[in-house]
């Protein structure tokens, strides 16, 4: 007997709702609390339930921290990201790692200029070609530390994992600080940068992500789950490390995992270390969310690559390394972060059913009992959809939310191809005896208005570099005129050379100070613009590359100065800072 389409819809629909209703109850469990934590702190308003305020924050004890970046190729982005994290963070007692690859000349090129910036920032090569897994690079980068501690007789108490195009919120550390000194693995948020609505795939990332550090991880600890890690903004108290070393062969992260962040989490809960999610809180001058920022893919393909590793890793990966759990609580969260793998594809068939239900009203067929446990489903759906326009509207804004359920039915087709894609890799390398592949993300760095939000202050800045002594800049700003800047105020008091300050200023606006001569620069570029536009706004182009011109200035560029030069070229318009003495050099030379 053939079943018409009809038919087959209406038989499905029962089996297909009563999967989905049981999948929308696990997530009232959550819900619901959630809900009860939030009324606890509420009615019962003790300190310990809060976030700590910047007091708490001067006031904790100081650890040592070290940053680890595990990079491959990552040329394009980890000189930028060096740079703005170095001058933006608020901790005083910090080192970077770096851990590259002997076959990647370029990253390494890019990490010894920011090196020679910043004493605090270090090379570390892999005793190997590249590439391999992150969890090598991040071994190889521990025992470099440990050389480190050997050679300047110091030891790194608290060790943070970060990606090559992360923006560290400025005060992340001085919140991992004052965790590590209660927990051994801290968790911080993590959120995408703010995307178009036009964009679905990052859109997606920052639905989920908003309400994933919102609702989910925080309620993990409180239902007797392990904190995972997200692979950045991950810290972990270095006794609690050396603990993990000794139960595993010195391999701290295991280098055949794909998601070895995640892996981590579950590892040290297992060894009784105590782990703490750091609230999604606001924090500093800004008063915006305390977490680390970033691009996710922005395409179907790259968002496609990386979440069939996530589900090869944390799904199969890791059903066949650690099994189902040692006790109840961990169970649980372990079906909750495996159970993708039949809630994907089954949400895709649900979403069809609905949808030609809708457009052939074929539902006036089924059964008292089908409609029913149908609409139970449609309401835990819509509260899901509810909960997330919440989570996402706080951070992104209400206009940006109302789109959620859209994205997330693209996002169910997306994770159902991801799924399939998981399933049918890990099949494979069974069936063949390989060992599972990594799959890198590409990484792109944001654009330098992105960046402006964590700068810091010029005075911070320079006394920080050494350029200038906190006396003197207290001297400067107590007689400073109303009408003149900072740094010229400096300069004019001898108390800073112009190039000392256009450095500072470089590393503060993430532009870099060019000098070029002038019997370098041919005469149409110097005059590509209008001379009165030149000498209106101070700039003067210096070099045409590819589809960009090149412009010199003494001033901080503004969005009035770029859309008034913007105005004479079709070019795309990158600023170079130039001392205003070599830009009146130059405008003498060629204007």
């Amino acid at each position: 007997m053939v079943l018409s389409l009809d038919q087959a819809v209406i038989r499905l629909l029962v089996p297909l709702a009563i999967a989905m209703l049981v999948s929308g109850l696990d997530d009232l469990v959550i819900d619901a609390a959630w809900c009860a934590a939030w009324l606890h702190r509420k009615l019962r308003p003790r300190a310990s339930f809060f976030p700590p305020g910047p007091l708490q924050l001067d006031s904790a004890p100081r650890h040592r921290i070290a940053i680890v970046l595990p990079l491959w190729q990552e040329h394009e982005v980890i000189g930028r990201m060096l740079e703005h994290n170095a001058v933006s963070i608020r901790y005083p007692d910090y080192h970077i790692f770096c851990g590259a690859y002997p076959n990647d000349d370029r990253t390494q090129a890019a990490v010894g200029r920011a090196a020679k910036k910043f004493s605090n920032i270090h090379l570390v090569l892999c005793p190997h070609d590249g590439p391999t897994s992150k969890a090598d690079c991040l071994n190889w980068i521990f025992q470099h530390l440990g050389l480190h501690e050997e050679r300047y007789k110091t030891r790194f108490e608290v060790i943070v994992m970060h990606d090559a195009e992360d923006i560290i919120h400025p005060d992340e550390l001085r919140w991992i600080n004052y965790y590590a000194a209660r927990y051994d693995f801290i968790q911080t948020p993590v959120l995408p940068l703010a995307t178009p609505i036009r964009n679905l795939t990052h859109g997606l990332y920052c639905d989920e992500f908003a309400e994933y550090h919102t609702r989910d991880m925080p309620v993990r600890p409180l239902l007797g789950g392990f904190v995972p890690g997200a692979g950045v903004g991950t810290g972990f108290r270095r006794a609690a490390l050396d603990r993990l070393a000794e139960a595993a062969a010195n391999r701290v992260f295991e280098p055949e995992a794909l998601t070895e962040d995640y892996e981590n989490g579950l590892r040290m809960f297992r060894l009784g270390c105590a782990q703490a999610f750091v609230p999604l809180a606001r924090s500093g001058p800004r008063r915006d969310f305390c977490a680390t920022r970033e691009f996710f893919p922005q395409t179907w393909s790259a968002a496609l690559r990386q979440r069939t590793r996530w589900v090869t890793g944390i799904a199969l990966q890791g059903w066949q390394r650690h099994g189902w759990g040692k006790n109840l609580g961990e169970a649980y969260w372990l079906w909750r972060d495996r159970k993708g793998l039949i809630a994907n594809p089954l949400s895709a068939a649900a979403n069809f059913v609905f949808l030609y239900g809708a457009a052939t009203h074929v539902w006036t067929r089924a059964t008292p009992l089908a409609l029913g446990v149908a609409r139970l489903t449609l309401a835990c759906a819509l509260l899901r959809a509810a909960v997330r326009i919440a989570c996402s509207a706080r951070i992104y804004g209400p206009l940006f939310a109302v789109f959620a359920p859209l994205r997330a039915v693209y996002g169910n087709v997306l994770n159902t191809a991801a799924t399939m894609q998981a399933v049918a890799r890990f099949a494979k390398a069974r069936a063949l005896g390989r060992p599972l592949k990594w799959l890198k993300t590409d990484h792109a760095f944001p654009a330098r208005s992105a960046l402006l939000e964590h700068k810091k202050k010029l005075g911070e800045i320079l006394t920080g570099s050494g350029n200038l002594s906190a006396a003197a800049l207290q001297a400067a700003l107590a007689t400073k005129p109303a009408d003149l800047r900072l740094g010229e105020h400096l300069v004019q008091l001898g108390a800073l050379d112009e190039a000392s300050l256009y450095e500072a200023l470089s590393l503060q606006q993430g532009l870099p100070v060019s000098a070029p001569d002038p019997n370098e620069i041919r005469l149409a570029i110097a005059r590509a613009l209008p001379e009165h536009v030149c000498r209106r706004w101070r700039v003067l182009p210096f070099r045409v590359a590819g589809v960009s011109l090149y412009l010199g200035t003494p001033e901080i560029p503004s969005p009035e100065m770029t859309a008034a030069v913007g105005e004479f070229t079709s070019l795309e318009i990158r600023f170079h800072l130039m001392t205003p003495a070599k830009f009146e050099e130059l405008a003498r030379a060629l204007l």
